[in-house]
């Protein structure tokens, strides 16, 4: 299953940052042994002893080494200032991506070119640059059951309103030093989170193209203008035509989980720079089960209506749909905690009502309720877990430890230890179906 790659992300940072260090200090450590081994041999000769030529040698050598040491300081100056620009200039843990792949020429595009429909012009829906964000305490204006994308790494935990999402798309941002683009689809409902990559050694970010690709948001990289869709985050057109995006956890959850669970993260603030009317939805009832998917040019798979919501699950070998709807059916009491395998992979399944739809009522905090869902892995310290509802709570059935939508144990033997998530994604049935047309769907318990 992806999860465990999925969970690298968050350590790979940490990692990087060290290794760099790491060869910082060595490089430094065995450059400053070179230039200064000689001075305190030098040191030893005083002005009293500088009368015969030997003397007079030494005082040369004194010279010298005076010289090599000032020379020595720049050196060492200049690579540290070096190896500061290189740190942040990879951001610690970012990919690299290379316009050369293709032996030069631009690669053929991966999908018609005539099926991306440009709707509005490039960055006419605004992406998020210089991000500005404020204290969990601080805020005043979030309903406790409005939407808000969560990501944590490396212990720095955000949360991305989609009433400020839903009119932007795209956040630019470092989260826990990790370059990432943070995402959200109104049309599709869909909310991802990639590495930002550098290009050609330069750390690029990403805006809007104006385009869509059945129904879904179509980002490009400002470094070469590929274009992007969000529900792959797989170059479709332009010089980086093939190359992958790397995911990173994220899910919609509600702001009172997020601000219960993460007392001192850190919240998109509103003050975006742009005059939006943040709070309102301009999607008003797009959501309703009985629309049609806007611009979507494909056949809807009929298997479910076009605008179900689902949580899309991707492993290795299998991609399944497991529809809200039977979630909520599933649910015992309150919350559902579906143990199943995807890909021959055992994973866990969560869903909790409580969270507001971001595209249903004119304002988003009054809007219908239409719950939350996310995927983990079981395995935990080479062993699997199975997990019930019980009193309200989702505990693992080997230890009775508490667990939170977040997949950590927040009480019990395990409290502290955290499930990998897996690759999964909320959506609307016809675009997951459109990117995955194998995909079969959970029937339900």
């Amino acid at each position: 299953m992806k999860a465990r790659r999925l969970a690298a992300v968050e350590r790979r940072g940490a990692i990087r940052r060290i290794q760099w260090s790491l060869v910082a200090v060595a490089s430094t450590a065995l450059l400053g042994f070179l230039l200064f081994r000689d001075i305190p041999n030098a040191s030893r000769t005083s002005v009293s002893d500088m009368r015969d030529e030997d003397s007079l040698n030494s005082a040369r050598g004194w010279k010298r080494v005076t010289l090599k040491a000032v020379a020595g300081l720049i050196v060492l100056g200049v690579l540290g200032v070096a190896s500061i620009a290189l740190l942040a200039q990879v951001g610690g843990n970012s990919p690299h991506l290379d316009t050369r792949a293709g032996g030069g020429a631009e690669p053929a595009p991966l999908v018609d070119p005539s099926e991306i429909r440009e709707i509005v012009a490039r960055d006419a829906i605004p992406a998020l640059d210089q991000p500005r964000f404020i204290s969990v305490g601080a805020v005043e204006w979030l309903a406790e059951r409005e939407p808000v994308i969560e990501i944590e790494i490396d212990g720095d935990a955000r949360a991305y309103p989609l009433q400020i999402l839903t009119w932007h798309e795209i956040v630019n941002d470092t989260i826990g030093g990790t370059p990432v683009i943070v995402t959200f689809c109104p049309l599709c409902n869909t909310a991802i989170a990639f590495e930002r990559p550098s290009i050609e050694g330069e750390r690029t970010t990403f805006g809007t193209s104006g385009s869509l690709y059945n129904s879904n948001l179509v980002m490009y990289d400002r470094a070469t203008k590929s274009y992007w869709p969000q529900a792959t985050g797989q170059a479709i057109t332009g010089p980086l035509t093939g190359q992958q995006l790397e995911r990173i956890p994220a899910q919609i959850v509600a702001w009172s989980d997020f601000r219960d669970a993460f007392p001192d993260g850190k919240v998109l603030s509103r003050d975006t720079g742009h005059n939006r009317n943040y709070g309102t939805n301009p999607y008003p009832g797009y959501d309703d089960v009985d629309n049609p998917p806007f611009l979507f040019e494909g056949e809807v798979d009929g298997r479910l209506a076009a605008v179900e919501r689902v949580l899309g699950v991707q492993s290795e070998d299998e991609v399944v749909a497991f529809p809200y709807f039977r979630l909520q059916r599933a649910a015992d009491g309150e919350l559902a905690a579906v143990n199943t395998r995807v890909g021959g992979e055992p994973a866990l399944i969560l869903w909790k009502p409580g969270v507001t739809s971001a595209l249903d009522g004119a304002e988003i905090a009054t809007s219908k309720d239409v719950g939350a869902a996310a995927a983990f892995d079981r395995d935990l310290g080479g062993r699997t877990l199975k997990f019930e509802v019980r009193n309200g709570q989702i505990l693992d059935t080997s230890t009775s430890s508490v667990w939170n939508v977040f997949g950590r144990a927040i009480s019990g033997p395990l409290r502290g230890r955290r499930l990998s998530a897996a690759e999964a994604f909320d959506t609307f049935w016809f675009d997951w179906a459109a990117f995955h047309p194998s995909t079969s769907i959970w029937p339900g318990e």
